[in-house]
């Protein structure tokens, strides 16, 4: 609940501005405390008057005002919450990229409090690879993302990128900030990302995996309140999330090493990293020259981190490991969830578009020890990681 809470809201050039006056008023109704802060284009769209009548404080906008100055550092320490909504292209890709030209980005620079964000565009803004690159970058920095809904747009089309509306977004505070964390006092494990096998100096065998689904669960797990060891193969991604400590590794051995070393003193356990199967039987010292025709590469099994881990299970630990199939799905992720002994097995389809390596989205089936079994509607891998910590919280 967020009764007594304080909540610092961010109000941008948009729009749906007009929604945090109801916005507002539905906090203060809950028992709140709202301060707020207006960029300089949002005072086009709403007023600062209407905002103080509602919340009973000045609302701020200017860095600089008269012979005074606004304090973004006590703002941002005063705040138990940061709330941006809406959130415009504009002030999103500054937040990514470390702008601070007004007052709300200095306030959000040096909040030392949670942030959430309510992002309101046109839908081919929202969808535009520069702003999903924007996105999962601030997603990276630990900020929760409120997803945007379906609707009528500034523009009279119809699709992505309503602000959530207001009722949508209180609820949203009350279950991901505003409530007790289950897995407080928990450990985790979370393998995420390829592996390289060395075949030279130069050359190794990997997979196209980029680690995303792996960083999502272990995002979810720290906000839920689990202490995080994140295994990460090779990424590009940026990880620097609160409670989530990366060990780097390279190869199927090292991440096997790591995550036996780990295992023994956690509660929950989730391998969703794409291990190569198979790694060279010999490392050549020196690069491999093209003098031949053909060239031929000798293979061996590399040690299956799932199985070992389903061995050395302990009563109360939650293993969960990931399937990618293309045939077969079901019946193929039964088999692993009985012989891996494992409690949860997240099945991936190759043969589902928008599915799998590379994409911000992702379309799952959770099979369950007992038998429970639950497909999911496409989604973004955030919003996937809330539904597979969800099924690991009501497993323990």
């Amino acid at each position: 609940m967020v009764k007594g809470k304080k909540i610092l809201l961010g109000v941008c050039g948009s729009i749906a501005a007009y929604k945090s006056i109801l916005l507002t008023r539905l906090l203060i109704k809950a028992g709140a405390e709202v301060k707020i802060i207006l960029t300089p284009s949002a005072k086009d769209f709403v007023t600062p008057l209407s905002l103080s009548t509602i919340s009973k404080n000045d609302v701020l906008s200017d860095l600089f005002r008269d012979d005074s100055w606004a304090n973004h550092v006590e703002l941002g320490r005063w705040a138990d919450l940061l709330l941006i909504a809406p959130l415009s292209c504009n002030t999103l890709a500054k937040m990514a990229n470390g702008h601070c030209d007004n007052l709300l980005l200095a306030t959000y620079l040096s909040a030392t409090c949670p942030v959430a964000l309510a992002p309101a565009m046109d839908e081919d803004m929202w969808l535009h690879p520069a702003t999903r690159s924007n996105v999962e970058r601030l997603q990276s920095f630990g900020n929760r993302i409120i997803p945007v809904e379906n609707g009528e747009l500034a523009s009279g089309l119809y699709g992505e990128g309503r602000m959530a509306e207001p009722e949508h977004i209180l609820s949203f505070l009350e279950k991901n900030f505003f409530f007790s964390r289950p897995l407080k006092g928990k450990k985790a494990l979370v393998t995420a990302g390829p592996t390289q096998e060395a075949l030279d100096p130069v050359r190794y065998i990997s997979n196209h995996s980029t680690g995303k689904m792996g960083i999502a669960v272990a995002r979810e797990l720290a906000q839920q309140g689990a202490a995080v060891e994140l295994v990460l193969g090779p990424s590009a991604l940026p990880v620097a999330i609160p409670g989530v400590r990366v060990i780097p590794v390279l190869s199927a051995e090292e991440m096997y090493q790591a995550s036996l070393h780990i295992f023994p003193a956690t509660d929950i356990a989730v391998l969703s990293a794409a291990v190569s199967d198979y790694t060279p039987l010999a490392f050549s010292p020196e690069k491999i020259k093209k003098n031949a025709e053909t060239f031929t590469l000798e293979l061996t099994r590399t040690k299956d981190i799932l199985k070992t881990l389903g061995k050395q299970k302990k009563a109360g630990q939650i293993l969960v490991g990931f399937a990618l199939e293309n045939r077969n799905e079901n019946s193929n992720a039964r088999k692993k969830l009985e012989s891996k002994n494992a409690d949860m097995i997240v099945l991936n389809s190759l043969n589902d578009a928008g599915a799998g390596f590379g994409f911000d989205t992702n379309q799952v089936t959770i099979f369950e020890k007992g038998g429970a079994e639950t497909r999911y509607d496409q989604k973004s891998k955030q919003e996937v990681a809330a539904d597979i910590v969800d099924r690991i919280i009501k497993l323990l």
